[in-house]
């Protein structure tokens, strides 16, 4: 007899982006254009697709908020807090990236109200949205 197991209820996966530029001396944020968290500062990321791998999301959603093409350099790691994300638990995978090119300047888009270019120096002294500071602070950048 072949039993189908019943589809589990599970997280959603999202994918967060950590993008250094200005010679790795500064980070770019978003101020978020939808809640929760509205107006606060934030990762660029968002939901992975079905059939996206979690690295290909945040490529797609790095360049649907900054408008910059990145590449990932490395993983920073999982964030799994179910207390994360008060729309419920999601399940965030961090990545160090950069930009393709210095050539692109990062502009606001999709979900971004506006955006910013803050100085890793001042990273610590800020409030941000989900639990990216965390990621931030992870990364081993600051």
């Amino acid at each position: 007899m072949n039993e189908i197991m019943p589809k589990p209820i599970t997280p959603l996966l999202t994918a967060d982006a950590v993008i250094l530029i200005n010679n790795k001396k500064d980070i770019v944020l978003i101020h978020r254009k939808k809640s929760p968290f509205k107006g606060e500062l934030a990762l660029p990321g968002g939901y992975v697709e079905v059939g996206e791998t979690v690295e290909d999301a945040c490529i797609r959603e790095a360049k649907e908020e900054t408008n910059l093409d990145i590449k990932i350099i490395k993983l920073i790691g999982v964030f799994s807090n179910p207390k994360r994300d008060p729309r419920g638990h999601n399940v965030t995978i961090g990545f160090l990236c950069e930009p393709l090119t210095d050539k692109e300047k990062p502009k606001a888009m999709d979900d971004a109200e506006f955006l910013e270019i803050v100085p890793l120096s001042k990273i610590s002294s800020l409030k941000l949205a989900f639990d990216h500071k965390e990621i931030v602070e992870a990364s081993g950048i600051i």
